[in-house]
């Protein structure tokens, strides 16, 4: 026997015998011992004769070695010559083209075979007793729809003359259209579902009544929705804008309630159909060129509404019209753009766009939704210059919702279990959940922030204010006014580094390191910025003392003004004359308040030596009687003009001392006043005020020019500094 025969026949002998080769495996002995000769079958001995041939041993090895060395080197050329990516999509898009290209001669026979089907259902059951199973279908859907509208005919009058003044009523008035909406379609779809339920239908037509009635109900849900949010108006409930919650005027509402309709009925109404053609035997490919199809009608209907939407208002000035077919453009190619990588079979691709697309939109319709909604009593707008706390808890919890649903559906289509990212530990799922952590702890700060920011907001804007600043009223507010812009800025640097450092560690970054590498920079900058740390450390103590708040007038030094505003190292100061003085904290020093409690005024006027100071004395307190009665004076005098006596004697006056008590920044009107009532009362009187004179005596040889020069010197020489 040749050595070629005996490999050969090995290997056939191996096929049928392959349970033998595990002891090979095992490591046991080729030649081990064997059964005796007349019990072991001709062939087997055979085998064994062969196995124990030396040169068979060596070529099984061979063998062996090959195929354990086989998989290695597979995997080798598998890296080496990886696919492309781009060219394996684009092969797939080729395919997919084809395959609809291929399925078009067959649509004809795929829809004589659904006829078939659909003729012989209505044979086997009777042509009559479907129709009258339908009629029954629709009749008892229409009926307890009627009766449930009969029944509550009161009710909905009641709902549409409800109140809508307060924000309150309006969302009491709006829940109830909603819900009666809700339970009007609801009766359709128990009357429906009643006749399943009482009569015995073919199989076929039962899954196609169905599908049509979920389609149905889809489409009232839609209309429930859409009147709800356009209140578009109907023959004999023409007063409906107040129920509007889009803020629109009547046509464009109905202009939108319209394609709303038609784009709602046209998705339901053909999503149906396409899940009924795979009951109808239709394949893949055919059902996939039928949605490519319908799919033109929801892409015509898109751009239908780009190009003749009306404008929201139409007493509003028009957009510039390059500016709107600017816009029109783009948003179609967006359209088509859509529906072609649908037909390309990039469905995620399609509805990143598509999120992408809507979800800024929505958003903004959601946030002026909210302002309509929550407008302030009697006004059709949203008129206030700051929403409030409520309106943007709403505003904001909505965005976040969007946000969050539009990451599910994301997720939803580009198949990600969300499930299991938690219980897989790779880096791609260990950077998604961080990347999905940091979405929900920037969401939650942002809204903790508005809501914070709006509260201190509102309560800085709507604090009553008072002239009156002596009174406790307005020592509180201006002491919040001054801490809550502060306390904001704090809280907002707080949020920041919170936010940023939860963000790093759900990215799996470790902060430990970098809180302990922040604070040993933080010390470094704190040496290197001791001016900055003076400043924000001694506004904190100025402000604990209370030294000064916002709108009163300070002096500190060579500044001073009324304080205006303040930030966490300088307070701005505005002089009366206009300059606005921006001082560190660090520098500003000791701090004359002027503003607070009260201010003694000092007034002073020379008189004559022969003025009767007696009759002075009535005179001012006078005055001071006649200061007290003014009513525009009244309050903002504590005390009022009193003489204090004689200041000194002057080289030409006595020089008489008064003073009055005002209320802080109020003494400079009542100076004027009461300098001006002196006046009058004085020459009134025949009191003389006091002014430098020059008496020249001589003999009659004294010359004129002599006179003259004496008087100039006497003028010429500087009157004596007040007391």
């Amino acid at each position: 026997m040749g050595k070629k025969d005996r490999k050969s026949r090995a290997l056939v002998l191996l096929k049928r015998l392959c349970l033998l080769l595990p002891l090979l495996c095992c490591g046991l002995p080729l030649h081990a011992a064997s059964p005796p000769a007349a019990d072991q079958p001709a062939k087997i001995r055979e085998l064994l004769d062969l196995l124990g041939d030396p040169q068979v041993q060596e070529w099984i090895k061979t063998q062996q070695a090959a195929k354990a060395a086989e998989p290695a080197t597979t995997a080798d050329t598998t890296q080496a010559r990886r696919p492309d990516l781009l060219a394996t999509r684009l092969t797939a898009i080729r395919d997919h083209f084809a395959a609809l290209a291929a399925v078009i001669p067959q649509m004809p026979a795929e829809f004589q075979r659904a006829g078939d089907a659909l003729v012989a259902e209505a044979h086997g059951r009777g042509l009559l007793a479907v129709v009258v199973l339908l009629a029954v279908f629709i009749g008892l859907g229409l009926g307890v729809a009627w009766l449930f509208l009969r029944a509550t005919r009161g009710l909905r009058r009641r709902s549409l003359d409800l109140p809508m003044e307060t924000v309150p009523q309006r969302l009491i008035a709006l829940i109830a259209r909603l819900v009666y909406g809700v339970l009007l379609v609801a009766a359709f779809g128990l009357g429906s579902i009643g006749a399943f339920l009482i009569f015995d239908w073919p199989p076929l037509l039962r899954e196609i009544l169905l599908e049509y009635l979920i389609a149905f109900l889809q489409f009232c849900l839609a209309l429930v929705v859409s009147r709800f949010l356009l209140a578009p108006g109907a023959p004999g409930y023409e007063d409906v804008d107040r129920f509007r919650i889009l803020p629109m005027d009547r046509a464009a509402a109905r202009f939108w309630h319209r394609r709303i309709l038609v784009l709602a009925g046209w998705f339901a109404f053909g999503y149906a159909t396409i899940m009924l053609l795979n009951e109808l035997g239709f394949d893949l490919e055919a059902r996939r060129l039928v949605a490519y199809i319908l799919g033109i009608g929801l892409l015509a209907i898109g751009w239908e509404m780009v190009w003749r939407h009306p404008p929201t208002y139409a007493a509003a000035p028009p957009a510039p019209l390059l500016k709107r077919r600017a816009i029109a453009w783009l948003l179609s190619i967006l359209f088509l753009l859509l529906w072609l990588l649908w037909v390309a079979s990039a469905v995620r691709l399609m509805w990143l766009l598509a999120v992408l697309m809507a979800l800024p939109w929505i958003m903004r319709g959601a946030q002026r939704a909210v302002g309509h909604l929550l407008r302030p009593p009697g006004s059709t707008e949203a008129q206030t210059a700051l929403p409030t706390v409520l309106a943007v808890a709403l505003e904001r919890g909505l965005q976040a919702l969007l946000i969050i649903g539009a990451a599910l559906l994301l997720a939803d289509v580009w198949h990600i279990d969300l499930v299991a990212l938690t219980s897989t530990d790779t880096v791609a799922t260990r950077l998604l959940r961080g990347l999905l952590s940091t979405v929900v702890i920037v969401l939650v700060a942002d809204f903790g922030w508005h809501l914070a920011k709006t509260a201190i907001d509102r309560k800085i804007v709507e604090a009553p204010t008072t002239s009156d600043q002596q009174s406790q009223e307005w020592r509180r507010q201006a002491r919040m006014k001054t801490l809550l812009p502060i306390f904001r800025n704090v809280l907002f640097i707080v949020l920041l580094v919170m936010v940023v450092m939860m963000a790093l560690a759900a990215l799996g970054v470790d902060i430990g390191p970098l809180v302990a590498g922040a604070s040993v920079v933080g010390v470094a900058i704190g040496f290197g910025a001791q001016t900055l740390v003076r400043d924000i450390i001694s506004g904190m103590f100025y402000l604990l003392d209370d030294a000064f708040r916002v709108g009163e007038y300070i002096q500190s030094g060579n500044y001073k003004g009324t304080v205006e505003s303040f930030s966490l190292r300088s307070v701005k100061l505005r002089h009366h004359r206009g300059p606005l003085y921006t001082v560190p904290f660090g520098v500003l020093g000791a701090i004359q308040n002027m503003s607070r409690d009260w201010v003694i005024d000092k007034l002073s006027v020379g008189v004559t030596y022969d003025t009767d100071l007696n009759q002075v004395k009535k005179i001012i307190k006078q005055i001071g009687k006649e200061l007290l009665e003014d009513p525009e004076l009244a309050p903002k005098i504590m005390e009022t003009l009193k003489m204090q006596g004689v200041g000194q004697f002057g080289d030409f006056a006595i020089q008489i001392q008064m003073k009055l008590m005002t209320r802080p920044g109020e003494q400079f009107v009542i100076r004027r006043r009461a300098y001006a009532m002196i006046k009058k009362a004085f020459d009134a009187n025949g009191i003389n005020f006091a002014y430098p004179t020059v008496q020249v005596a001589g003999g009659e040889g004294v010359s004129t020019a002599a006179i003259a020069s004496v008087a100039q010197q006497a003028l010429a020489k500087p009157a004596p500094a007040e007391g």
